[in-house]
């Protein structure tokens, strides 16, 4: 029971923690080869970051989600980036990926996973929702079906605060 403890204990922590930090003003390539900045991508109201890559199992079903999502809560001034952390073997392959699933908000490469390791990413796909003030609101590790429903919520809930 101590042992089941201590690791729910350390599971709310890893979850909890990137969401008391703030994003930087972070700079990386996007799919057509210029470096852009999250300072001129964010949203005016939200910003959705999601990390993720070609060759996740997860990913693949969370993306099209999220596609919906975007399309949604777009013109309401939440912006959706997609960080794909796909290693330079991969590099090619993002630009069809993203294509095939329908993305059509920027994608960003992070290819050294130096943003990810910035903001204590540990896994993909991993969902940051981010505030005006830069402030890391949400944070979601993984991906199980349905959970667009608590996402859907938790935007709502940040554009109603």
């Amino acid at each position: 029971m101590k042992y089941l403890l201590t690791l729910i204990a350390a599971l709310v922590f890893v979850n909890v923690a990137p969401a008391q930090q703030k994003v930087p003003n972070f700079e990386l390539e996007n799919l057509q080869g210029r470096s852009v900045r999250y300072a001129d991508l964010k949203g005016d109201s939200l910003t959705v970051i999601d990390f993720w890559a070609t060759w996740c199992k997860p990913c693949i079903k969370s993306i099209p989600k999220l596609v919906e999502l975007y399309d949604e809560f777009e013109s309401k001034g939440v912006q959706f980036i997609g960080i794909s952390v796909d290693g330079p073997r991969n590099r090619s392959k993002v630009k069809p990926f993203a294509k095939s699933k329908g993305v059509d908000y920027p994608v960003l490469l992070d290819m050294n996973n130096d943003l990810m390791t910035r903001l204590r990413v540990q896994a993909v796909p991993t969902l940051l929702i981010v505030n005006q003030d830069n402030e890391i609101v949400h944070y979601i590790e993984g991906y199980q079906p349905g959970e667009e429903q608590v996402i859907r919520q938790k935007i709502m809930d940040q554009l109603n605060s």
